[in-house]
């Protein structure tokens, strides 16, 4: 059955300015005349406000992926945005002593993953040649390809020399491969070891590639130890859906990999120090589901040690200043913080007027990091040594008249005694003498959550309140950013102590009197979406849900998505546990839910399949429950393309307002 699409949500209908033939003045200007009218100097009037509009909502820019040179002297970063049915990103390059900012190309390719060199030679990913390929960039030139290879290169690192290139790359298409296209024999195999990047090293400047893995691995991280070997995070079991990874030492020559740690599961972020003589990532104590702390390992042998214990914070991102000092980027609550790592000492947080969204930091220790709050949008920020953060970017245009809301922090005791945090967002203007509708946004994960920042799902908020809506975000049990006990207490329990938490979230409010409680709304994106149905299952409370790529059956789910390993460690699988999955999903209570719902999702999402949205549409149809479903062609578990970004907005907001208005 082809998917359904509701009608496009309409515009507001706009404001009557004149009525009849009289016309009113306002009362600046006839202040300013009859001012002038006696010679008085007048002080102009600040121009009007502007009100956040979806259109308004996803123009901007974001900065990520910060570089420092060798040398500290320049920071070259990606700068991206919505634009189109291809979102654009461009490399832009600042001089830090100058402290001019501006875009590194002319291009109109996608540019991404800058390299320095030891050297200080730049190479970076562009598709300029109509597949990623390894560019490099000199002095006064436009970039050239320093690594062409038949198919597109996903990541790539420069050796410690700055004569070599690793690199991760599908092997070429045989002729084989391409006569079958052709004969229309296009049937796709699973598993196939050909659909695997694989590891090869090229000499800079030479034709010559050299292969290092051939086939039956799967690497996901790699970083140079020395000119010789290879640090990788890699997997001899690519066809098998669990967490199997290790750490593996790769000699170069042989291409021999060598079992060199095998941390708890899962772990990422693999670094390297830049004498090389540790190596870091982060990591679970025990395992799963996310990783959490940072551990730290000798190159030459010895056991890895967790260095944020202390912290006891997930460790987002890590850059080396030198081998006796790492700095790392922590979840704390709504807040990202950066924490400078001694050798030797306590972890020393940096105090920083925002959250901390991407950073590098330079030998000399200046910080360069991307600072935002809920009433901040993300600019670029230098923190030197000492001295205060100084912002050098100033990319956000066209929002100079556009309020944005800030929020109020609150702790409360859940259910059970639990501390639990959450942020409300009080209306722009509230209606004076009544209360305001509520509105629950719901985090996706489960293993994450909201953050101070302005994003495209963080724009919903900003959008409600700015139509008089109130809008709570809760961070509750199974979020990070409050200890790895914390992140652990939803395990098997979607629905259970996470739902109560929010509800306990709601009832703060409600006994505050900042909502009404006939007028709540609750909407959220992947686990959000998830937890957002849950609830129409599990109460009347709420008047209208707006679910975003949703799970609805969790053993189907578990059968379709993509990597299903995090999934394992929450539930099992389907068949050793049918009651578990069965207990947690929505579709088993799906018979009590009375409450409006529009559903949204991408046709081609990966993580949380389409069948998801389509199933809960049927259901809800079926039972006569109002409910919308709108696909999206070409999108995967986020939206990318402008428009549907500016769609999904207006819809969310019209289905909010339509049932929470009155």
């Amino acid at each position: 059955m082809s998917p359904v699409r509701g009608k496009p949500a309409e515009s507001p209908p706009g404001r009557q300015v004149l009525r009849g033939t009289r016309v009113r003045v306002p009362a600046a200007l006839a202040l300013a005349l009859a001012a002038a009218l006696v010679g008085a100097p007048v002080a102009a009037a600040p121009p009007p406000e502007l009100e956040l509009t979806p259109e308004q909502a996803v123009i901007l820019r974001r900065i990520s992926e910060l570089r420092f040179s060798p040398d500290g002297s320049q920071l070259v970063c990606v700068v991206s945005k919505a634009h189109g049915k291809t979102p654009e990103s461009r490399l832009w390059r600042l001089d830090v002593r100058r402290g001019t900012f501006r875009r590194l190309t002319s291009t109109s390719f996608a540019e991404r993953s800058p390299q320095w060199s030891s050297r200080g030679d730049l190479a970076f990913l562009s598709d300029a040649s109509g597949r990623m390929q390894v560019h490099w960039l000199r002095a006064g030139a436009e970039s050239a390809v320093v690594l062409a290879h038949a198919t597109a290169v996903s990541a790539f690192r420069w050796s410690p020399d700055g004569s070599r290139i690793a690199f991760l790359a599908r092997p070429p298409r045989s002729s084989s491969d391409d006569e079958r296209e052709k004969a229309g024999d296009d049937a796709r195999v699973a598993d196939r070891n050909e659909e695997l990047d694989r590891l090869s090293v090229a000499d800079v400047g030479s034709p010559r590639v050299q292969p290092l893995v051939t086939e039956g691995w799967r690497v996901s991280e790699f970083e140079w130890l020395d000119d010789a070997h290879l640090l990788v995070s890699a997997t001899d079991k690519p066809h098998v859906e669990a967490w199997t990874a290790a750490l593996y030492s790769v000699d170069v020559g042989t291409g021999v990999f060598t079992l060199a740690a095998q941390p708890a599961q899962p772990f990422a972020g693999l670094s390297v120090s830049p004498k090389r003589t540790k190596w870091a990532y982060a990591g679970s104590r025990i395992e799963g589901p996310v990783p959490h702390d940072l551990f730290v390992q000798p190159v030459g042998g010895g056991a890895a040690r967790n260095v944020t214990a202390s912290i006891d914070r997930p460790v987002l991102e890590t850059h080396w200043q030198d081998d006796a000092i790492a700095v790392v980027r922590v979840a704390d609550g709504f807040e990202h913080r950066l924490f400078r790592l001694p050798a030797s000492g306590r972890p020393e947080k940096l105090a920083l007027p925002f959250s901390v969204r991407t950073f590098d930091v330079a030998r000399d220790g200046t910080i360069a990091c991307v600072g935002s709050a809920f009433d901040r949008l993300p600019e670029l920020y230098l923190v030197p040594p000492r001295g205060q953060a100084r912002q050098v970017s100033h990319l956000q245009e066209g929002w100079e008249r556009v309020h944005l809301s800030g929020a109020a922090r609150f702790r409360f005791k859940s259910f059970d005694g639990t501390p639990v945090e959450a942020v409300l967002m009080k209306p722009r203007q509230p209606r004076p003498g009544s209360k305001p509708p509520l509105v629950v946004l719901v985090h996706g994960g489960p293993a994450s959550s909201f953050t101070s920042d302005y994003y495209w799902f963080a724009s919903w908020a900003q959008l409600l309140a700015a139509r008089g809506f109130a809008v709570l975000m809760v961070n509750p049990r199974g979020s990070t950013g409050y200890g790895e006990a914390f992140v652990k207490l939803n395990r098997a329990d979607w629905g259970g102590g996470d739902y109560r938490d929010i509800l306990a979230a709601v009832d703060t409010v409600v006994a505050r009197g900042e909502a009404d409680p006939r007028r709540l709304g609750i909407g959220g994106w992947s686990y959000g979406g998830q937890m957002s149905t849950w609830a129409t299952t599990q109460s009347d409370r709420f008047r209208a849900a707006v679910v975003g790529a949703c799970v609805y059956d969790l053993a189907s789910e578990f059968g379709t998505e993509d990597d299903p390993a995090g999934d394992e460690w929450y539930f099992g699988t389907p068949w050793a546990n049918p009651d578990v999955f069965a207990r947690n999903s929505p579709s088993t209570y799906i018979a009590r839910s009375n409450t409006p719902t529009l559903v949204i999702h991408g046709e081609h999402d990966p993580v949380n399949p389409v069948g998801q949205a389509t199933a809960l549409y049927r259901a809800l149809k079926h039972r006569g429950v109002e409910c919308e479903l709108v696909v999206y062609p070409r999108e995967g578990h986020l939206p990318r393309e402008e428009a549907h970004q500016i769609d999904i907005l207006r819809r969310m907001l019209a289905w909010f307002e339509r049932h929470l208005e009155k």
